[in-house]
């Protein structure tokens, strides 16, 4: 499988598409022109069955990720080191060019909830979160992307800013952001305060991909559902970072009320454009006299 893939082998780039299983079989028979495909972690660590072997088709195809919800890497029940190794296997077998994760705790003493729990910004929580991405990091032997969520509560306690929590921990643990616009969005106008401002403090330097997708609105707060097209407010804010992003990979998630495999294809076509049609200029390192 190796040597299928060999000629792939770099960073990925342009807009990618979340594998889902129903839209295997149209993207195996159609071959479609899409840059990369995210395949969900904790659907492919099964060993045989129909989704590894999806797993194993796609990445000789296609450029992969991987992207999970199974670390609780902000969560205080012992790591559990037989998924990470598991991770690790997956990740070879694939050869996925990145491994990303949520900064986030899904368990609590043995329970695991469906949701992705945040936590406060403060100086003992990040000394907690960079140990165990330490811990993570050394068994899967390479960097983790870590994605900020949306937060549908605040804490009192917290004495950092999101973007400075996060900062640090990449400077302390090594590992890379994985930016992820709608989170920013959502949480901007579930909170009150304005997403640009958030963007303006993002350590660049770190980001390493970049996830849009769409949301739901209820009763006046917007939920992170993953459930259609990406509204006009997220692709502005997308494309005011630009600049900022360069070569950075784009994903689009479309997770809940899934489409037709065309649809989603369309869809991840229509961010291309718009991503190609806004790519910066190139810095001008010298001046005609």
């Amino acid at each position: 499988m190796a040597a299928a893939r060999s000629s792939m082998v770099g960073p990925l780039a342009g807009v990618g598409a979340g594998l889902r299983g129903p839209h295997v079989p149209d993207i195996l028979a159609e071959r479609p022109a899409i840059a990369w495909f995210e395949l969900l972690t904790d659907n492919h660590l099964a060993a045989g069955g129909g989704l590894r072997r999806q797993a194993e088709v796609i990445a000789e195809r296609y450029p992969v990720s991987l992207h999970g919800v199974g670390m609780s890497l902000a969560g205080t029940d012992p790591l559990d080191r037989d998924y990470l190794a598991s991770v690790r296997e997956l990740a070879e077998r694939t050869e996925a060019r990145l491994v990303s994760e949520h900064l986030a705790f899904t368990s609590a003493g043995g329970q695991h909830s469906n949701d992705l729990l945040p936590i406060p910004w403060t100086e003992e929580a990040l000394d907690h979160v960079a140990g165990r991405i330490d811990v993570a990091q050394g068994v899967l032997g390479r960097q983790i992307l870590i994605e900020n969520i949306s937060a549908y509560v605040e804490f009192t306690e917290s004495s950092l800013s999101e973007t400075e929590f996060l900062e640090t921990l990449c400077r302390r643990t090594g590992c890379a952001l994985l930016l992820d616009i709608n989170n920013v969005y959502v949480n901007a106008v579930n909170h009150g305060y304005d997403p640009s401002d958030w963007l303006a403090g993002v350590p660049w330097c770190h980001v390493r991909e970049i996830h849009v997708a769409g949301h739901t609105e209820r009763d006046g707060l917007l939920i992170d559902t993953h459930g259609g097209t990406v509204c006009t407010a997220v692709v502005e804010l997308l494309l005011s970072v630009r600049h900022l992003a360069g070569a950075c990979p784009v994903l689009l998630e479309w997770d809940t009320n899934l489409p037709p495999w065309h649809v989603l294809e369309t869809e991840v076509e229509r961010l291309q454009r718009v991503w190609d049609r806004h790519q910066p200029e190139p810095r001008q390192l010298w001046h005609a006299s």
